[in-house]
This record gives structure tokens, C-alpha cells and sequence, in this order.
């Protein structure tokens, strides 16, 4: 069962899917096997053997009208992630020019921009683990590319729609690549393959070159050395 809060895209539906799942999650219904959430709408799992569709439907649609969903406070025991990334280059974001003009801001403004607050980590999806971060600035709602990049690699930071992709595997893309981090979002051997949850908060912090390399070099967790705090 899908309950849709916006057919468009805000922090503030994005907000009421997050916490609205968590309010499911806290109702603990028999029955119900999986919740998880998209950009705008949380969705509920539910074995009909255990749990009528039309008990679901009516609980679900008391828990809608039980407060303001779009000024919710969001779940508790998020993580803010503050990762060192580096911007700009041939290789490591080849696109940030490109990018930055039809932002309409220089290539150094933009990096300011991008780093500029602690971004959402909205939904995962398209590949395991990773996120789409946002909102960004209006002048960032800027169109994918029409064509494709052949191959993005692991930690790609990539731009379009006021949204971040923080890439999770190497794939072909329509976003734009305007740098790169160590952060390893899917791990695969790990625990908890995932190391993001919708909800949690992602800061890029720029760094130099030899920095970056730095890091990279002396960091082998997985984390590209970034820090992170837990948020109430």
C-alpha cells in the first residue's frame, strides 16, 4: 500500500514520507512485513493473510489525517556524514564547468554551493545503497544530459534536478560529474551493506589534491575519511 504525499518533489513531502514511515514502523502492526520510502511516498508490505488490505487501509488513513505529515519531525538517530571530496579535474569532475554555467555561477561559486549546508539523504535507489541527496539551491535545477556518460566511477558526485547522486557502483549515467569522494556508500563484505538510510545527512567538505590523496592512502574503511555525529 503507497501513501503519496506530493506528486512533486520538496524537502517538506520528503520530510513526511520519512517520518510517516517511521510512524508505521513504531505502530508495529501483525502483518505487516516492510516498509520503506521513495522521494515523496512511504510504502507499506503487508501479508493480506495476516492483515486485511482494508484494515491497513483504514489504520493507515487515520495515522494520515493524525498531524501536519509536512512539517513532521523527522526520525531520530540519523547520522550527518561530513566527507572530504575533491572537485574539478579531468578524471576525478570532468563536468563542473558545464555544470556551473547552466547553474548559472562560476566553477569556485559552485563548489561553494554544493558544500554550502548538510544535504539529505532523500531516498536510495537505482543501484545498492545510494543515495539522492538534496535540496540544492534552485539554480541548481539544472536537466540531466540528454546523452550518456559511458562510466562514472565508485564515489562519483554528480548533479541534476537540485539533487546530488552520490554514485554506489561505476555505471553509465545522465548526471553531470563534478567531483569525487572515497565514501564507499555500498559495501558489499560489510555487516550493514548500506552504509546511508534515508534520512541521514551528507556534507562535502572541499578539499586539495594532495589532500585527497592524502586521505584516500591512509583511510581503508571505506568512509574516505569522513567524520560523522548522530542527530536527535
Amino acid at each position: 500500500m503507497l501513501v503519496t504525499f506530493s506528486d512533486v518533489l520538496t524537502d517538506g513531502a520528503n520530510g513526511a514520507a520519512l517520518a510517516f514511515r517511521a510512524a508505521v514502523e513504531d505502530l508495529d502492526l501483525k502483518g505487516v512485513s516492510e516498509t520503506s520510502t521513495s522521494l515523496t511516498s512511504a510504502f507499506v508490505t503487508f501479508d493480506p493473510l495476516v492483515l486485511e488490505r482494508e484494515a491497513l487501509r483504514r489504520t493507515l488513513s487515520e495515522l494520515v489525517e493524525d498531524r501536519d505529515w509536512l512539517t513532521a519531525k523527522l526520525p531520530g538517530n540519523r547520522v550527518r556524514w561530513i566527507i572530504p571530496s575533491l572537485f574539478g579535474g579531468d578524471v576525478t569532475g570532468p563536468q563542473l564547468e558545464e555544470a556551473a554555467r547552466l547553474a548559472d555561477v562560476s566553477a569556485e561559486d559552485a563548489i561553494l554551493e554544493l558544500c554550502a549546508k548538510p544535504l539529505r539523504v532523500m531516498t536510495l535507489g537505482f543501484a545498492p545503497g545510494q543515495p539522492y541527496l538534496g535540496s540544492l539551491p534552485e539554480n541548481w535545477a539544472i536537466p540531466r544530459q540528454t546523452g550518456l556518460t559511458k562510466r562514472v566511477p565508485v564515489g562519483a558526485i554528480t548533479v541534476a534536478i537540485r539533487q546530488i547522486v552520490l554514485f554506489s557502483t561505476s555505471t553509465p549515467t545522465g548526471w553531470r560529474q563534478v567531483g569525487i569522494c572515497g565514501f564507499k556508500a555500498f559495501r558489499r563484505e560489510a555487516e550493514q551493506p548500506f552504509a546511508l538510510r534515508p534520512g541521514d545527512e551528507i556534507q562535502f567538505q572541499p578539499v586539495l589534491e594532495q589532500e585527497y590523496d592524502d586521505i584516500q592512502a591512509r583511510d581503508q574503511s571505506g568512509d574516505g575519511g569522513a567524520t560523522h555525529e548522530i542527530l536527535e
